[in-house]
């Protein structure tokens, strides 16, 4: 693969650290460990800042080029908190704490950042500041709009903003994005249906809220097919259901609990009421009442057509164009990157992690060869965005 020299010199270097992280995964924001470790080398690698405690234990690290005075900059983002997952492979670096492990290469982003951080404090072959953005509680926790919200782009004065993800199955050596939606929003609904509890001998006595749950999990799958335009992409999927301890006896209530997912906040707006209006109107058909509460997650990740361009063009030119997907398909999983492309131009792609079991499985691990690569794109968008006048 076409990886930078200086940074295929370390790429050891790099493995090791991916899995030291790997051994070694924390959740959410209580990435104490983690932080303390990229912390410690960009301190190491000579950063001109290294600031912790960005939305709660993020870490930025800042490397300026050769024209100090240049006012521009541009951000790079790696997300650092692993899942609670129980890894099922016999690794020499699996993780050291039962129930958890970076199921989703999260450690494997960061040691690429780390490397892209290496190599630039060491060449400084641009004009104006690379800000390396380490950030925890990605996966559920918002951390990438604490972040924001902490004064992120406005603090380092950033541009833009870019980040980046492994897929499984995508080819090793590859990348792959689109302009506008690749990422879908997620919001969470949880729904309680109360009926009338009776004896399972004498159903006409009850209000059955099992059988009330039932139609509603089935007339919520028309949602997407008939509420939705044909050539919109919406999910709406019922994943728990809670009723009932006795094998005879008809529950007084059910509670429900799932997700919805969309790929435009107008799709996102108009499930919400239909969801709404459906699940009420079935209640009511036989006899029963429903309560339904939404809980917002991440928005829909959205690419700028510039930065997606730019950043296509950077990795066609490190790869060449046939191992650049730029029309790729959106996935209906969500990213809180979301929130920082809400505040600053910019775009989030994928990069091949070749054949691997899926993100999210117990058995998934992000294959060391993709870090350098990885490193080598994050290297060429601050040195072709950010350039020696």
């Amino acid at each position: 693969m076409p990886v930078l020299d200086r940074i295929a010199a370390f790429a050891d270097e790099i493995t090791a650290w991916r899995h030291d992280l790997h051994a070694n995964p924390e959740l959410q924001y209580d990435v104490h460990r983690t932080a303390g470790f990229v912390a410690d080398k960009l301190r190491e690698f000579g950063c001109d800042e290294v600031v912790t405690g960005i939305g709660r234990t993020g870490v930025v690290g800042v490397i300026h080029g050769r024209a100090h005075g240049a006012n521009r900059a541009i951000g790079l983002r790696a997300d650092m908190d692993a899942l609670p997952i129980q890894e099922v492979r016999d690794l020499p670096y699996r993780s050291t704490i039962p129930g958890r492990m970076h199921a989703c290469g999260h450690d494997g982003h960061t040691a690429m950042l780390l490397a892209a951080a290496k190599y630039l404090a060491e060449t400084r072959d641009f004009d104006g500041r690379a800000v390396l953005i380490f950030q925890p509680a990605e996966e559920g926790g918002g951390g990438g709009e604490a972040m924001v919200r902490d004064g992120l782009m406005e603090r380092f004065g950033i541009e833009a903003v870019y980040g980046m993800h492994n897929i499984p199955g995508q080819a090793l050596g590859t990348f792959a994005i689109r302009p506008g939606p690749i990422m879908a929003s997620t919001d969470r609904f949880t729904i309680t249906i109360t009926g009338r509890g009776g004896h399972a001998a004498q159903p006409h006595l009850a209000v059955d809220s099992v059988l009330v749950a039932s139609h509603i999990v089935v007339a919520l799958q028309s949602v997407v097919a008939r509420a939705v335009h044909p050539l919109d992409s919406a999910v709406v999927s019922v994943c728990a259901l809670e009723a009932g301890e006795a094998f005879n006896v008809l529950p007084q209530s059910v509670v429900m609990r799932g997700t919805m997912r969309a790929l435009s906040k107008s799709v996102r707006a108009a499930m919400q009421e239909r969801i709404g209006a459906l699940v009420a109107n079935v209640a009511a058909g036989f006899g029963a009442q429903a309560g339904i509460t939404y809980e917002s997650g991440y928005p829909v990740t959205e690419n700028h057509p510039a930065e997606t361009q730019f950043i296509a063009d950077v990795a066609a030119a490190l790869v060449g164009e046939d191992k650049v997907d730029r029309a790729v398909a959106p996935m209906m999983a969500a990213e809180d990157f979301s929130y920082m492309l809400a505040h600053r131009p910019g775009a989030y792609l994928f990069l091949g992690n070749g054949d691997s079991a899926g993100l999210h499985h117990p058995d998934y691990d992000f294959c060391d060869d993709a870090a350098p690569l990885g490193a080598s794109l994050w290297a060429r968008v601050i040195e072709t965005g950010l350039p020696v006048r």
